[in-house]
């Protein structure tokens, strides 16, 4: 995606978001597209039986019309089937060839973003995007999804509007942000979704009070596989502010309940450090190289 944003002529963004994507796929249609691919008439019976399987809620079997339900293991599958045909193939097929300037397409399951090198191209393809994928049984959020300027230009445009920055976008987690490079060059950084920070630190919480009598040592093993997943993800070159935010997070969050463990007992921050020194937490660490 940088290689797109930084090296190509890239000045403007459409988010998407699609609204209940595995929910309202419509069946007919799905079957319609795999049945172009598949001719096996046991395996199309087979997908057709699995797409109208129902869900459990509280005890009780939901049927529905329409969707894949979320959750079942070939809903991904099928949804990117779906989508690639909605989505990918139009731009590429038929957008593309219409529009004045450069365009691509960059996405992971429902999440996708579009970018373009004129606002008049972003612009009509946003007004016929909700009538694609409305002839499909899908809507676009109508506050996700939005179209915004960014690039190397649109830091010198944002200031002769009065506006201290451009504006960012999120994209698979992270905070997509303008900025400079050391030598003045434009790049893009990326930060953390804050309200992704804030679930993972959640998680952190619900396990942290739930294992909390477990052995120290049981913990720190724990704590620190989720710490290396959580630096795997999102171990960016300019994501280190986020990343030391989640470590110290952690920090607080298994102090305050190992705090709680025994009464009359407190864990004190000299005794908390004493115990990191025994059974450290692994430090930020950046994951990714530069590309």
């Amino acid at each position: 995606m940088k290689r797109v944003i930084c090296t190509r002529s890239t000045g403007w963004i459409l988010e998407l978001d699609i609204t209940a994507y595995f929910d309202s796929i419509v069946r007919e249609q799905l079957m319609e597209l795999i049945e172009k691919r598949v001719s096996d008439s046991s395996v199309l019976r087979l997908i057709r039986k699995w797409i109208q399987v129902g869900v459990i809620d509280q005890g009780q079997l939901l049927g529905s019309d329409k969707g894949t339900g979320q959750g079942q293991t070939i809903s991904p599958l099928l949804a990117n089937i779906y989508l690639h045909h909605v989505l990918d193939e139009w731009f590429e097929d038929v957008v593309k060839p219409r529009l004045r300037g450069e365009a691509h397409e960059i996405g992971f399951a429902d999440d996708a973003i579009l970018c373009f090198h004129y606002r008049e191209d972003a612009e009509k393809v946003k007004n016929v995007l909700s009538k694609r994928f409305a002839k499909y049984g899908w809507t676009l959020h109508p506050e996700k999804t939005r179209l915004l300027e960014f690039g190397r230009y649109a830091e010198e445009r944002a200031k002769r509007q009065g506006k201290q920055k451009p504006g960012t976008f999120d994209f698979l987690g992270l905070t997509h942000i303008c900025a400079r490079s050391r030598r003045g060059k434009f790049t893009g950084h990326v930060r953390t979704m804050r309200k992704r920070l804030r679930r993972s630190l959640t998680a952190i919480a619900e396990w942290c009070q739930e294992h909390r009598h477990a052995p120290v040592d049981e913990q720190q093993k724990t704590l620190n596989a989720k710490l290396r997943g959580h630096y795997q993800y999102y171990g960016r070159p300019t994501n280190s502010q986020s990343l030391g935010k989640f470590y110290r997070g952690v920090v607080r969050i298994w102090r305050k309940w190992l705090n709680r463990r025994t009464r009359g007992n407190r864990m004190t921050w000299e005794r908390y450090t004493e115990l990191l020194r025994r059974h450290p937490l692994l430090p930020p660490r950046i994951r990714h190289v530069w590309t």
